[in-house]
């Protein structure tokens, strides 16, 4: 994987470029990740619709926006404050506001977070009993054992928790939908964090990031990533039955479930460390954001 640091440094050029220096407000909403964010927050509220059968009341969309956007912002920012040492010792991440000291002391970009994560369990809490406990659970779920082999599991429950507050905030209750789409989220989350892993495994070692997939060889990596796209094709037509969603759903989800096969199958072919980030870059929106959007225009169309 010779290329990954070719890959890292131009990755990390185009994602840095413009942002300011200095210390400033911009540096405490670069914290919290917006691009991740955004798509939390997006899967949420597409899960809300789904619950409403296309129609869920404006004012529990609101809240569940507000809870989910704050309580996913609060979240990136617990996790970037837990991990700024590590990030602090990798060429994509040392720049970001914490290893770079534009925030300083590091406890106050600690203390923001929380009191989004705060203001959002209480709005949860609000909105139903059930929003609070998932949206607590995401929150402990990001934040334990940060960087171990383990945290793609509390990746898979955090994940789900802006699907399940928005899915609860309309419905009350838990149904087999529900269920499916968080299999969805949890087959997902490590095809979308391996295979960054995977493109940058050089940075991840150095920095002493050592477990899987980088401890692995990078053949045997991505077979594991290969099989995950085929359960992650598999759960989307699972859903599909289950949830008793329309033709358009059923023709998007054939397409994408064979685009994110044919991309790690190449990736296979490859073992090159580019197509492991094309991989991570169409599993987020193209994949993810796509999937949800037509799930909600099956009741519109």
């Amino acid at each position: 994987m010779r290329e990954a640091t070719e890959v890292a440094e131009a990755t990390f050029a185009s994602e840095i470029a413009g942002e300011p220096q200095g210390k400033g407000i911009i540096d405490y909403i670069t914290l919290l990740k917006p691009r991740e964010t955004s798509l939390l927050a997006f899967i949420g509220i597409c899960s809300a619709i789904i619950a409403g059968q296309g129609s869920a009341p404006w004012d529990v969309l609101l809240l569940a926006l507000v809870a989910i956007t704050l309580g996913s912002a609060g979240a990136n920012g617990i996790t970037n404050y837990l991990d700024q040492d590590v990030d602090a010792r990798m060429r994509r991440t040392h720049l970001r506001s914490l290893p770079a000291k534009r925030i300083v002391p590091a406890r106050r970009a600690l203390a923001w977070s929380v009191f989004l994560v705060l203001v959002a369990l209480t709005v949860a809490w609000f909105l139903h009993p059930l929003c609070f406990v998932f949206g607590l659970s995401g929150t402990v779920a990001a934040s334990v054992f940060r960087k171990r082999v383990m945290c793609v599991i509390q990746g898979g429950i955090a994940g789900c928790a802006p699907v399940l507050i928005g899915y609860v905030a309309v419905t009350h209750q838990l149904d087999i939908t529900i269920l499916f789409l968080c299999i969805l989220i949890v087959v997902w989350i490590p095809l979308h964090v391996w295979s960054v892993m995977v493109a940058n495994r050089e940075d991840y070692l150095q920095a002493g990031v050592v477990y899987f997939p980088v401890t692995w060889k990078a053949e045997d990596a991505i077979k594991v990533l290969m099989l995950l796209s085929v359960m992650l094709y598999a759960a989307s037509i699972a859903l599909w039955v289950v949830g008793d969603f329309g033709w358009l759903y059923f023709a998007v989800a054939n397409v994408l479930g064979i685009i994110m096969v044919c991309a790690n199958y190449n990736l296979l072919r490859s073992d090159a460390s580019r197509d492991a980030w094309k991989v991570y870059k169409l599993s987020a929106f193209p994949y993810l954001g796509v999937m949800f959007t037509v799930l909600c225009l099956n009741f519109w169309i």
